[in-house]
């Protein structure tokens, strides 16, 4: 028995149940699933558990998440992000929905450079998320579209998922066939993005920026220009990572391989708060207990993220110890199934699967498995790693233990769980259904 995809199914069913049908809150629904996740370990039940939180404590996403709590705080009561605002609506705020459109460029953009979809989803989030709200977007909805976004730092080429998928495919595929396909691939996903920005400006009669706020840019410049300086924070590691300065610093200076171990999604909520102290440092509060004041109101925000993350990674950790890649392995190889319905069964476990781990480990422990599975029923090795690599990419939208989902959270002030079917309906089946329609010849991509 798929002991382990059991468990996958019992955690996400125990959460759906205590949140929906009881309604009781997304942190008691977290703890349950993960307790019952546990529970599948039989008598090591405890040590899983243990094991589970442990591994968490590890998890940079989990900080990650809080930094960029606190760094959205800090930059709404300096009020750096007012005149932030002013400078972006005096640019694109004429066209509706545009934040959500500078969001997904963002993230097509940074996608290509970073491969990471929390990355992703914090490099560009942590502007366009504030915008998008302040500029009549639910919370919730601007969190759906920041984190279904974020799963374009696997989505295009290039990323260590796709170098993992070309080292399986071996001498079936070039490299260069894979990075034009995966370019074309990406390119649907971006299109697909784009029509549902559009959806959603119709849907929740999203309008443009009131015309007392369209400043001419001169003038928002010279008064609020300075905000500008905080951008630095997300622009200096971005650049000291990806990119020709990031190959210089590697190869010939003494730096060396230490530029490889910053992380962009430590370090921009961390630099971005520190030049958001530093810039708006006159909004500060003066006195001891005028900064404990201070501090006390970013609290719930911290709790309430940072207790649904923790649960849902710890979760996750147990998972993969009950082996869920084995499960997922069992169950392609026992199928014997024509290139259509293999293509779906395939596209929906890798999604299952790419939930609670990220893309890089999901294809680390099933791409091979999966990639074997497509050929072997007639599909072209160039479409399978396409493919597999689309569906790898609903990372940053699958719900419940996405760190895309919570880092978007954190940036708009939404309720993760108020975006997981979202996520589902507009973002992680339509993505599937792009990866099929590859696998089956339909779209075509350049190879």
């Amino acid at each position: 028995m798929p002991a382990a995809l059991i468990a996958l199914g019992a955690f996400i069913a125990v959460i759906i149940v205590w949140n929906v049908v009881f309604k009781r809150n997304m942190g008691e629904a977290m703890l349950l699933g993960l307790l019952t996740t546990a529970a599948f370990a039989g008598a090591d039940a405890p040590e899983a558990l243990l094991g589970g939180l442990r591994g968490a404590l590890d998890e940079e996403v989990l900080y990650a998440a809080l930094a960029f709590v606190f760094m959205a705080y800090v930059v709404d009561r300096t009020g750096l992000i007012h005149k932030l605002l002013a400078i972006l609506n005096s640019l694109v705020g004429r066209v509706r929905g545009g934040p959500a459109l500078v969001d997904t460029a963002g993230s097509a953009v940074m996608g290509a450079l970073s491969g990471s979809n929390s990355g992703n989803t914090a490099a560009t989030g942590a502007f366009t998320g504030p915008w998008m709200v302040r500029t009549g977007w639910s919370p919730e909805r601007s969190a759906t579209v920041l984190a279904g976004n974020g799963g374009l730092g696997a989505a295009l080429p290039p990323s260590a998922s796709m170098v993992i998928m070309i080292g399986f495919a071996g001498s079936m595929v070039t490299t260069g066939q894979i990075y034009l396909a995966l370019l074309c691939a990406g390119i649907y996903q971006v299109v697909w993005r784009v029509l549902l920005v559009a959806y959603f400006v119709r849907r929740d009669r999203i309008q443009r920026a009131p015309d007392e706020e369209l400043q001419p840019l001169r003038r928002v410049l010279r008064e609020g220009g300075t905000a500008l300086i905080i951008v630095l924070g997300a622009l200096v590691p971005i650049a000291l990572t990806v990119g020709p300065l990031a190959d210089f610093l590697t190869t010939s200076s003494p730096l060396g391989e230490s530029i490889e171990d910053i992380s962009i999604l430590t370090w921009i909520p961390v630099l971005v708060t520190a030049l958001a102290l530093l810039v708006g440092r006159r909004e500060l509060p003066r006195g001891t207990r005028a900064w404990a004041g201070w501090l006390a109101e970013a609290m719930p925000r911290f709790t309430s993220i940072g207790a649904l993350l923790f649960f849902a990674v710890a979760a996750s950790g147990i998972l993969s110890e009950l082996g869920l890649a084995g499960d997922i392995d069992a169950i392609l190889a026992d199928f014997q199934l024509n290139k259509y319905v293999m293509a779906l069964l395939v596209g929906v476990l890798v999604a299952v699967v790419a939930g609670p781990l990220s893309s890089t480990a999901t294809l680390t422990a099933v791409g091979q498995v999966s990639l074997f599975a497509l050929v072997s029923v007639g599909v072209d090795p160039v479409l399978a790693v396409t493919a597999i690599l689309v569906f790898a990419s609903t990372e940053g939208a699958s719900p419940p233990a996405s760190g895309s989902i919570f880092v978007a959270a954190g940036l708009t002030g939404a309720k993760p769980e108020k975006t997981f079917l979202p996520l589902i309906a507009y973002y992680m089946v339509p993505i599937m259904l792009i990866g099929c329609l590859i696998a089956w010849g339909v779209l075509p991509v350049l190879s």
